[in-house]
């Protein structure tokens, strides 16, 4: 698994039953709440949510994506994810959840304000995110696309709670596709995967693997991201050159390296330089944090939430000689026990309460699986995430200021009017 590169997201988040990471017990029976099909209700697309609560689900999201990054920072290589995504696929699970698993689940993921509040305030903010790009350029010289999609996938007979549904459909547009786990779990899983596929261009694959659905999933929850943009001043491909980057071992690696002379938001410090990167139309843009010489691994112990917001706060327009190498990575995660790790415990284990989603205590995460695709040229921008949260049933399973982006460096994909950081990453070796 990779995870010192590079971050950028697009993603779907799947809940399942099944996988052998379970708890060990006896297989239950069916429980036989009201069985709803699939919600009446559609999407919200006005959300009355104040200010206030809007501004503290993207602090809370913030926190959680440099919580998340502290927990990932050690794997090698380099690292790319959606923080975004994995929070809405986590959220939607979360509808579901109650007791002490909803309270260690609104702790890791700083969810802060109550369920009543929440989901309407993510149904906000994707509402917001929707509209962005408007008339604007993809990197493809298509049109610009930031894609957020989730839905549902439920094993068909099986029961599933009104106001469950009824939540997800309303504030997150996740429909009800049902599926045969019991029968027949290649199908479903290839079945999902494809709708990932295609909801992020082919660039996420395989999201969920062989063997990890089975006979005892009841439900997946999928998110899918994908975005593409192009650079509001974009770079001249004629201008590219071989250049050096410069990796950790402090050996060189050839790399294109895309140069050119403009106005860039810049910002410095002792330790660490800040370059922003706008796409077309303004609205998002690229943030590359670029540490001093041999300062990656003190720079990421002390970036938090309140120092990335002081960087912020100091960028100012300089006219700066920027060169960047040109880059595409991935990054494949199994989160379940990172997550754990980070104090979310109860709902991978036989204490797991989502009774909020079928009116029982038979369910628990199984696995929580995350890919993430970026790809940088002198065009612009793509990007593709996905999450899959599996729940299973409990039971037994198996002159110009010059910048020179010439050494590791982390990069986030914002969203400006709201400070929402859609994508994040580390780049340690643009070559691999």
């Amino acid at each position: 698994m990779k995870t010192k590169t590079a971050w950028i997201i697009l993603v779907v988040l799947a809940f399942c039953l099944a996988d052998c990471s379970g708890p060990i017990g006896t297989t239950q029976p069916e429980p036989t709440v009201e069985n709803r099909r699939e919600s009446d209700m559609e999407r919200d697309t006005v959300a009355d949510v104040s200010a206030d609560a809007s501004e503290q689900l993207v602090q809370g999201n913030e926190r959680f994506a440099f919580d998340l990054y502290k927990s990932l920072q050690s794997t090698e290589g380099n690292l790319f994810f959606s923080p975004y995504s994995i929070s809405l696929a986590l959220a939607m699970t979360y509808a579901g959840a109650e007791g002490d698993t909803a309270q260690q689940m609104a702790e890791v993921m700083h969810f802060s304000l109550p369920q009543a509040d929440l989901h309407p305030a993510f149904n906000m903010l994707d509402l917001e995110l929707a509209s962005r790009g408007e008339g604007a350029q993809g990197r493809d010289g298509e049109g610009f696309r930031l894609h957020v999609v989730n839905a549902l996938w439920g094993q068909q007979g099986y029961s599933y709670l009104t106001g469950f549904l009824d939540s997800l459909s309303r504030n997150y547009g996740a429909g009800m596709n049902f599926v045969d786990y019991a029968g027949d779990s290649e199908a479903a899983r290839q079945e999902i995967n494809a709708w990932v596929e295609g909801q992020t261009e082919d660039r996420i694959q395989e999201l969920i693997g062989k063997g990890l659905l089975d006979e005892l999933t009841r439900l997946v929850l999928t998110n899918a991201v994908y975005f593409n943009a192009a650079w509001m001043s974009p770079f001249d491909s004629g201008n590219t050159v071989d250049g050096g980057f410069n990796l950790l071992d402090n050996t060189q690696v050839p790399v294109p390296m895309m140069q050119q002379v403009a106005d860039f938001r810049y910002a410095a410090k002792d330790g660490w330089q800040a370059v922003e990167l706008p796409y077309i139309g303004g609205e998002l843009s690229m943030l590359i944090l670029l540490p001093d010489g041999d300062q990656l691994e003190q720079f990421e112990a002390s970036l938090y939430p309140d120092v990335f917001e002081d960087m912020i706060s100091r960028l100012s327009i300089r006219n700066i000689a920027l060169k960047i190498p040109v880059f595409e990575t991935s990054s494949a995660f199994s989160l379940s026990q990172t997550l754990q790790q980070m104090g979310m415990t109860d709902a991978f284990t036989e204490d797991a309460d989502f009774s909020g989603m079928d009116g029982t205590r038979e369910l628990f995460i199984s696995a929580v699986l995350h890919k993430a695709f970026i790809s940088v040229d002198e065009s612009g921008t793509e990007a593709a995430a996905a999450t899959a949260v599996v729940m299973s049933l409990k039971a037994v399973m198996d002159p110009p200021l010059e910048v020179s982006v010439d050494r590791p460096f982390l990069f986030l994909i914002r969203d400006n009017p709201t400070g929402t950081i859609l994508f994040m990453g580390r780049i340690l070796d643009p070559t691999g």
